[in-house]
């Protein structure tokens, strides 16, 4: 039985670290390029390519960094010689300018700003999937992440920092948190995220696929759960009201690969345990 190949572009960040040391334990062989990397690549092949470059909270700090790495290295690793497949990492965030209380599908039509300085995030990633398709000649497939979260040890995102929060606190103190009650997200666990990405580049027979939980999860109902398995009360500092998003389908991800990713709930169970 042959090794599979792979090559991780952005093996550095949260992701791409996790995807390399997943598909090595799993047998792969994997590359990842340094930064000095040139683009195209015309003497290798390179496998099936995880596109996990990119930046997040620093994009506006980091304008020319994020059309960099959203769409122009893309651009050129797209324009190599030999490769089986590439996963471009783009995000759920795309679906933000849709009606309150929506579906978001993978091929809902979506409106964006350019004129807004947040959506430059936005604008590259679609720019990004677009070269994609334009490039890939169908060897390329998007996958829209929604909120990736791992462990309470984890430095990235807002649930893993209230986890390690609630971790923390005594047993009768209240979590106090910067954030309001109505502020919604899907959380997506990190060991569903690295399976789909594997099987996006290996069964995948759409374009793009919706990596997410498949239900949103507010603060309060956070608040709550954190209150049910711990005894810890969680208290904020926001009362504003911030709108649903549109929750997010993933029907297609289901369908072609047989499985569910496991609901924040059950994970919280399971982390917070050890505080009871």
């Amino acid at each position: 039985m042959s090794v599979r190949c792979a090559t991780i572009i952005g093996g550095n960040g949260f992701i791409g670290r996790a995807l390399k040391a997943h598909l090595m334990q799993q047998g792969w062989a994997v590359w990842e390029p340094s930064r000095a990397q040139r683009w195209p690549e015309t003497s290798r092949s390179l496998g099936h390519v995880f596109y996990c470059a990119g930046l997040t909270s620093d994009y506006l700090k980091r304008p020319a960094d994020t059309v960099l790495a959203h769409v122009s290295l893309l651009s050129a690793v797209l324009q190599s010689t030999s490769y089986t497949s590439l996963v471009y990492l783009s995000s759920t965030r795309v679906y933000d300018s849709l009606p309150e209380g929506g579906v978001a599908f993978e091929d809902t039509p979506l409106i964006v700003n350019p004129g807004c300085a947040r959506q430059l995030y936005d604008l590259t990633k679609l720019t990004g999937e677009a070269v994609c398709h334009a490039l890939g000649g169908g060897r390329a497939r998007v996958a829209r992440l929604s909120c990736v979260y791992a462990g309470p040890s984890d430095s990235e995102g807002f649930l893993p920092r209230l986890l390690g929060k609630i971790l923390g606190a005594e047993m009768d103190a209240s979590v106090i948190i910067d954030s309001s009650p109505s502020y919604t997200r899907d959380y997506v666990h990190l060991t569903d995220v690295l399976r789909a990405l594997v099987d996006i580049a290996v069964r995948g027979k759409h374009a793009t696929y919706n990596v997410a939980s498949g239900h949103n999860v507010s603060n309060a109902q956070l608040a709550a759960q954190v209150k049910s398995i711990t005894g810890r009360a969680i208290e904020f500092l926001n009362s504003q009201y911030a709108p649903e998003p549109a929750v997010v389908s993933i029907e297609r991800l289901v369908a072609d690969f047989g499985w569910y990713p496991v609901q924040v709930d059950q994970q919280m169970k399971a982390t917070l345990g050890v505080a009871t």
